[in-house]
């Protein structure tokens, strides 16, 4: 039967759907057209054969396409990279020609997104907002469309470069344990308790460790000491949420009871520490760093928090995180760097990074998604673990993306992180993504029998060093095809971000949030990825991931580890890698001659996924014989004539991405 062509459209044949209610047609009809656009259906292409054309528009559109529709219809697929023709430049309608000549103004291409957005239910944006997303969806989204398709979406079937993402159907949650080898932690025996209480706050875990189990100092005396050093600096460094004090005199006396009972649970027994606040607690505030949530209360013990709980640590604070996880800033402010206060701290674990550096905790635990841990590390002068991907259960954490999060200690020493991933590691059953990783002893790798690479930008300090302790140390460049990595991660984590916190932008709380050109831009412009291009940047990951592989050809290698292409491939690919700091340098345009801040210097070592051992072992390696870890920042001892700048007077961007 044929159907009438929809420029000729007769609403007496066909009922019309602007003929059935009170809106415009163009108004009404425009949602069809939208749909099958979303669809993939490319109804006005210029190349279609014009009678397929016609019958396809009259089974979906049952009236005549506006200038509005049209120009929506451009819109679109411009915003969305799809190169698509309108019927010719000149649109009949039932009265008369139009010949369509240009892009509506601002105003108008703000309305028209407005139409495509009510599409898919998002028509909460205001017309600047749509702008803004128009124009960080042509400059950033688009750039990472065209260089994901070039590079995997070039055949069809899809049996070349599959996404790494991967669905579990097993109901069996069961924890299936892999064989438990203790490590063999190194002896701190010898160590005497120090008369100075600051000298007791920058003592290692292991040290500390020692002073409680042979009983020079109770648990709940550590707990007065720490409590007072985080008291003392938080007012300069704003790095505390929370302070945990009746939490933490109830766990130290439960661990001095239990000493005393003859009851000894390891290296961490009476230990206090930070937790990164995006980690719940019963009885306390998670409020993830954010106005919108700074009186949340979740009752839900995480699984990091249990597994120190069961180890005999202590917890003494809830300490900043960046407003939902994104840099330093947060409701409370913004954590400075105690090596430089007039600086920032950077990445969104500013609070235990700040707090671990000051002394004001012996470790914490931070996450990262995008250099969360490594940037604030290295700005802070101290050492963290960034470990392998899924090593840690993430149960009551708050999520940003599934497959890139991931838990890790802030310490003095690598030797300090070897035993808080030991405690911490293992299987989540309520956490998809966490495995049962053998985590090898690193006190007992030989490290002579490694072949360590290092790449142009490493600190040759540590290259030096390694060598001269008989490590195999070679040039080495980690090579890869892939040019779109950075667009990759921002795809990656902004999609899964925004799908967290969806309700959150759609009843407009992003308008509360502390840095309006972090989150609320790059969540705006997630809204309009489409699932495709979500995909293929997935299958673009999972073609990095096997070059990455074939590439490294060494144990480990050290280079830098804030070149923020090698943070976006490391967590891509879920490599871990260790940050150690390797010394200190005069900062730039200080404020007297006498001036004691100081920038610091760091290094990476990378290893492979499930090697974290041999990181680990090497980063020991290296403070064995130096002594930049056991530096101590200068928060109280300026200098004659410094003072603490409020407010500061150099301001540390947040992070960009970069094509």
């Amino acid at each position: 039967m044929a159907r009438p062509s929809i420029a000729t459209c007769d609403p007496s044949a066909r009922p019309c759907l602007a003929t059935r209610g009170s809106l415009p047609r163009s108004r009404t009809c425009a949602p069809l057209l939208f749909l099958c656009l979303l669809l993939g259906l490319t109804v006005f292409c210029a190349d279609a054969n014009p009678s397929d054309s016609k019958l396809l528009c009259s089974r979906l559109l049952p009236c005549e396409p506006s200038i509005e529709m049209v120009r929506n219809c451009k819109n679109l697929w411009k915003l969305l990279d799809r190169k698509v023709s309108v019927p010719c430049r000149k649109i009949t309608t039932l009265t008369r020609t139009v010949t369509l000549t240009e892009l509506p103004d601002k105003t108008m291409e703000a309305k028209c997104l407005q139409g495509m957005f009510e599409l898919i239910d998002s028509a909460f944006f205001n017309e600047t907002k749509l702008q803004e997303i128009a124009k960080g969806a042509t400059e950033m989204n688009v750039p990472i469309y065209r260089a994901n398709r070039k590079l995997v979406a070039t055949k069809n079937g899809g049996l070349e470069n599959p996404s790494p993402l991967v669905f579990n159907p097993s109901w069996n949650r069961e924890v299936q344990r892999v064989q438990d080898k203790r490590f063999k932690y190194p002896s701190a025996s010898g160590v005497k308790l120090p008369r100075d209480e600051e000298d007791i706050a920058f003592m290692s875990v292991l040290e500390l460790g020692e002073l409680i189990k042979t009983r020079q100092i109770t648990s709940k005396e550590l707990v007065r000491i720490y409590l007072k050093q985080l008291k003392r600096y938080n007012h300069v460094l704003e790095a505390v949420v929370t302070y945990t004090e009746e939490l933490a005199y109830k766990q130290a006396k439960e661990a001095d009871d239990l000493l005393s009972q003859g009851t000894y649970l390891g290296p961490l027994h009476g230990i206090p520490y930070g937790l990164k606040d995006i980690v719940a607690v019963p009885g306390y505030k998670t409020t993830w760093g954010s106005t919108s949530f700074k009186d949340q209360f979740l009752d839900i013990e995480a699984w990091v928090y249990k597994r120190l709980k069961a180890s005999g640590a202590v917890l003494v604070a809830k300490l900043v995180t960046g407003s939902m996880a994104y840099d330093d800033i947060w409701f409370g402010g913004r954590t400075r760097n105690p090596w430089n206060i007039e600086e920032f701290s950077t990445g969104s674990s500013a609070g235990p990074a700040a707090s671990t550096s000051a002394g004001m905790v012996p470790f914490a635990i931070g996450s990262e998604t995008a250099g969360s841990m490594t940037y604030p590390a290295a700005r802070c002068g101290i050492t963290a673990l960034r470990p392998t991907f899924g090593s840690v259960g993430r149960t009551g954490v708050m999520s940003i993306s599934e497959s890139l999060d991931k838990l890790g200690p802030f310490c003095r020493t690598a030797a300090d992180c070897a035993v808080i991933l030991d405690a911490i590691k293992g299987k989540d059953p309520d956490d998809l993504s966490s495995r049962e990783i053998a985590f090898e002893d690193p006190f007992s790798v030989d490290i002579t029998k490694l072949t360590v690479g290092y790449t142009k930008d490493a600190d040759m300090k540590v290259v030096e060093v390694l060598g001269s302790k008989g490590v195999n140390m070679v040039p080495f460049e980690l090579n890869y095809t892939v040019e779109s990595v950075q667009g990759i991660l921002n795809f990656t984590m902004d999609v899964d971000m925004l799908a967290h916190f969806d309700e959150w932008q759609r009843t407009g709380q992003e308008d509360l949030y502390e840095a309006q050109d972090q989150w609320p831009v790059e969540l705006r412009r997630a809204r309009v990825v489409t699932a495709v291009d979500y995909i293929q940047a997935q299958r673009a990951r999972g073609k990095l991931i096997r070059e990455v592989e074939k590439s490294f050809t060494v144990d480990a290698f050290i280079g830098n580890v804030t070149d923020w292409e090698k943070v976006c491939m490391g967590n891509l690919v879920g490599l871990p890698v260790l940050v150690i700091p390797t010394g200190f340098k005069n900062i730039t345009d200080p404020p007297t001659n006498s001036c004691r801040r100081r920038t610091t210097i760091n290094a990476g070592i990378y290893a492979p996924p499930e090697r974290d051992h041999i990181a680990l072992a090497l980063g020991m390696a290296y403070q064995s014989v130096t002594d930049a870890h056991r530096k101590r920042p200068p928060i109280d001892d300026l200098g004659p004539d410094d003072s603490i700048p409020n407010p500061p007077r150099a301001l540390i961007p947040p992070r960009r991405l970069h094509i």
